[in-house]
């Protein structure tokens, strides 16, 4: 399952969401050359990169913009590009940012703690995005999120509630970094954990100024807008008909 949209128009230019968006996007090709070199490549990440065991403060913010491939930067990035417009929208600009980075704070914290002693890098904003992935849980639980199911050869779009989605994610979170060993690479499940529960804590302010539960029942969870419609087109490929 792979989100694709959402059905929560913002109502206003996300510049911060792009901005953040860019900057990661730059930071990635300003660096690519290092992976082609692994001595530069490990004073790279020896520098910028957090690294448990030997880590400066700096790296808490420096390793958000850092990425591990393109792969990594086009799944972060399309996560933030489809959840972030919102939160920026009901947060401010300027007040967003400081929670994107406070998240991902809070998300490489989460990482740190079970293994402080790791020496193994991460890298990466999704820390960071799990963060606006739990604002956006918390403020729009039943907003309306496409999804892209691929089983063998089956693909279809399904829309289902953003807590469906968002709490599936989270689950998988915990569950995988409970069977990953510690000081193990890979992914950072508990970075991902840490940020999206950091994520509703930095959010739960803006919510209770909004009414707390009233806000929810006035709402019924929905964004407080109307729903963005898709338009479909029926497909160009032509019905062949069964022989005999």
């Amino acid at each position: 399952m792979f989100p694709i949209r959402d059905h929560n128009p913002s109502q206003s230019v996300p510049w911060v969401t792009y901005a953040l968006i860019a900057a990661n996007v730059a930071v990635f090709f300003a660096t690519a050359p290092a992976f082609a070199d692994p001595r530069a490549l490990a004073a790279l990440l020896e520098r910028w990169a957090l690294v448990p065991a030997i880590s400066s403060p700096v790296t808490f913010l420096s390793s958000q913009f850092l990425h591990g491939g393109l792969m990594h930067l086009l799944g972060n990035m399309w996560f933030l590009w489809l959840f972030g417009d919102n939160i920026e929208e009901e947060m401010g600009p300027l007040p967003f940012l400081l929670f994107y980075l406070a998240a991902g704070v809070a998300a490489a914290i989460g990482q740190t703690l079970p293994d402080p002693g790791s020496t193994v890098p991460m890298v990466g904003a999704s820390g960071a995005i799990a963060g606006v992935m739990g604002g956006y849980l918390l403020l729009f639980p039943r907003a309306r999120v496409d999804i892209l199911v691929i089983l063998l050869i089956f693909f279809r779009i399904i829309p289902v509630p953003a807590w469906i989605v968002l709490g599936i994610w989270f689950a998988l979170q915990i569950l995988s970094g409970a069977n990953t060993p510690a000081g193990a690479g890979g992914v950072a499940y508990w970075a991902h954990a840490g940020g999206f529960v950091a994520g509703i804590a930095l959010t739960l302010p803006l919510f209770l100024r909004r009414g707390g539960p009233r806000y929810w029942r006035r709402t019924s969870g929905h964004p407080p807008h109307a729903p963005a419609r898709y338009a479909t087109r029926a497909s160009t490929i032509p019905k062949v008909g069964r022989k005999r």
